[in-house]
């Protein structure tokens, strides 16, 4: 199969704000059209990444600890981490927002963390990896970091709309804030990782 060529190895840089691609041989330190900074890549992107993506996995612990939730009924009620609002929301008859809860706060963060610490293991360790393909997963990823705080947005909204006076009402917890600064920190991690490193650790197939 033919190398990996790159547009670094055809003496061309690309600006990472527009797309517009500046031939290296210019000297050129800003875009011509845009006129941000041209980078070959990205600086300091592992190390920015790992930092974000590291402090994401801390917080991931206490925000599915502690409690995220409590669902009162005609005055009586406990506190409920996710997983246990979940299990709620089924008992209380809301099982599309349990689903949503399940989707928006245990398997999307989740897939973002794994997903984020493969692309930078296959980079520092120069793994021989489908590049098109971890790029594709780099772009959901980052697609899906814009929809994290769907679910942080629909509790504040329980909050409102769930207030039946002594029948029903639903508070927020404490872990709502580690979540949503778990959330933060991803689209910091997707935003600082450069997915051209994956095609620059790939050597001749």
């Amino acid at each position: 199969m033919k190398a990996n060529i790159t547009a670094l190895k055809q003496g061309l840089i690309r600006c990472h704000d527009c797309g517009w691609l500046v031939k290296i041989a210019d000297k050129l330190s800003h875009c011509p059209r845009c006129d941000s900074q041209l980078h070959a890549r990205l600086p300091y992107s592992l190390q920015r990444t790992s930092a974000f993506l590291i402090s994401g996995m801390l917080l991931y612990i206490p925000a599915n600890v502690f409690p995220i939730m409590t669902v009162n009924q005609f005055g009586v009620g406990e506190p409920h981490t996710i997983v246990g609002g979940i299990i709620e929301l089924i008992d209380s008859k809301m099982v599309p927002i349990a689903l949503l809860v399940l989707v928006a706060s245990i398997l999307v963060p989740l897939f973002k963390l794994i997903g984020l610490s493969l692309l930078l293991l296959s980079v520092h360790f120069r793994w021989q990896i489908n590049a098109r393909l971890w790029t594709v997963m780099y772009r959901i990823i980052a697609f899906v970091g814009r929809w994290s705080m769907l679910d942080i947005f629909m509790i504040s909204i329980l909050v409102d709309l769930v207030n039946l006076g002594g029948v029903a009402q639903i508070i927020a917890g404490p872990a709502a804030i580690a979540f949503a600064a778990v959330v933060i920190l991803t689209m910091f991690a997707a935003k600082n990782f450069d997915p051209r490193l994956l095609w620059d650790s790939q050597e001749n197939q």
